[in-house]
């Protein structure tokens, strides 16, 4: 049957609703079975215990539609629940061009923010399709499915109220190429682990103060980085190697990167990181995290002492975007379907080139161009962004993989 004949086809709604128990669903169809009626859509919901199901049948046979209404306000009755009966044709109006994800978190979410981002949402041209809580706990996180508008559009509409309503808010387009984000490549120092590395060896070599100076030159223009990890790594001359375990025991994963990285890879994702800190630190993370890549500056050791200096390709900022598209190159995943999260102005150009940049916890230069910036010290509600919800995150972890 074509669209057309489907929009003249006489249709009825029927809407239940009361206090859940098994049995509700099931009881609704048989009861509507006896009148020979097809299912042409269906909508439930739960909310604190309290169901509504909505099933849109076709029209029963000549004659029939008032024992229909009578028989499944009977059964309603019986059950304790309210029922609504609404004639009509067709099925429901076509959704239109331009379909979005818009995931929102909030801690908490109050009814003012997601009455300015309903409103947002309806200023753009857009209609909101489902509301679903993806998660109550560390943060509430929903998603909106959104029709109506481009993905851009509705983006640059809400950025500026996400940050007016203290709320982070990501918006992608709607389609399986969400699902199909394959890899994830992260910012090490203040993303992945809390720390900064190079300030862990300054503190053995009894030089923080003086890294601290360089590393606020660089914040001001005065050094790019090339130059400012040069002056830093220099100050480290002489110090022993033995030290590198101990930075190593010293560092500390921000709250949630395992079960990021956990779930991610249960979910097929290869997950990497690039850092403008050091390999003796990375190589570490990634076996201890099981990570498939990682890439980062090297501290050169000679006769069981550092240096002061670094050896092979230095990672920058062109230097991350550049280990990106490498990473995925390697893993067989389009740019397009990436992922990349930083915290850093050395991040940009990375999470510009992922088909989504993440800004955690990040500069507000840096949350200002991102495609989405999350402001909570959890790296797990990054699973939020994409469409995984964290009853699914604490069942998996309730198997042994």
């Amino acid at each position: 049957m074509s669209a057309s004949q489907t929009a003249e086809v006489p249709t009825l709604l029927v809407k239940i609703f009361g206090k859940d128990r098994p049995g509700i669903t099931a009881g609704l169809f048989d009861t509507l079975a006896a009148y020979s009626v097809d299912v042409v859509d269906i909508e439930q919901v739960v909310t604190r215990g309290r169901i509504v199901l909505c099933a849109l049948v076709t029209h029963p046979p000549a004659g029939l539609e008032g024992d229909l209404r009578a028989t499944v306000h009977s059964w309603a009755d019986s059950m304790r629940l309210q029922a609504e009966i609404i004639s009509g044709l067709g099925d429901n109006r076509p959704r239109g061009h331009g379909r979005s994800l818009v995931t929102v978190l909030g801690h908490p979410l109050t009814a003012e923010s997601a009455a300015a981002i309903a409103a947002r949402i309806t200023g753009t041209g857009g209609n909101i399709d489902r509301i679903f809580r993806l998660a109550k706990y560390p943060v509430t996180a929903v998603e909106f499915a959104v029709s109506g508008t481009e993905p851009e559009e509705l983006r640059t509409a809400l950025v500026t109220e996400a940050a007016a309503l203290g709320v982070d808010i990501a918006v992608v387009a709607a389609g399986l190429h969400r699902r199909a984000q394959r890899l994830v490549v992260m910012d090490v120092d203040s993303t992945l682990i809390q720390d900064e590395v190079i300030e862990l060896f300054a503190a053995h070599a009894g030089c923080e103060d003086e890294v601290a100076e360089v590393t606020a030159a660089a914040m001001r223009g005065e050094l790019d980085f090339e130059q400012s990890l040069h002056a830093r790594v220099a100050l480290l001359k002489g110090l022993d190697a033995s030290v590198v375990d101990k930075v190593r025991s010293e560092v500390r994963l921000t709250p949630g990167a395992r079960t990021l990285i956990r779930t991610l890879k249960r979910l097929g994702f290869q997950v990497g990181v690039v850092s403008g800190g050091f390999t003796q630190v990375t190589d570490d993370l990634k076996e201890r995290l099981g990570l498939d890549f990682a890439q980062a500056n090297t501290l050169e050791i000679v006769d069981g002492k550092l240096t002061g200096k670094v050896t092979g390709e230095i990672v920058d900022r062109a230097g991350k975007a550049r280990l990106l598209r490498r990473f995925a190159a390697e893993a067989g995943v389009p740019l397009a379907q990436t992922v990349a999260i930083g915290d850093g102005a050395n991040d940009l150009d990375m999470l510009n080139a992922a088909g989504l940049g993440v800004a955690f916890n990040a500069k507000p230069v840096v949350r200002q161009a991102a495609h989405t910036a999350v402001n909570f010290p959890f790296l797990d509600t990054v699973l939020y962004l994409l469409g995984v919800t964290r009853e699914e995150v604490e069942a998996a972890d309730m198997h042994v993989d």
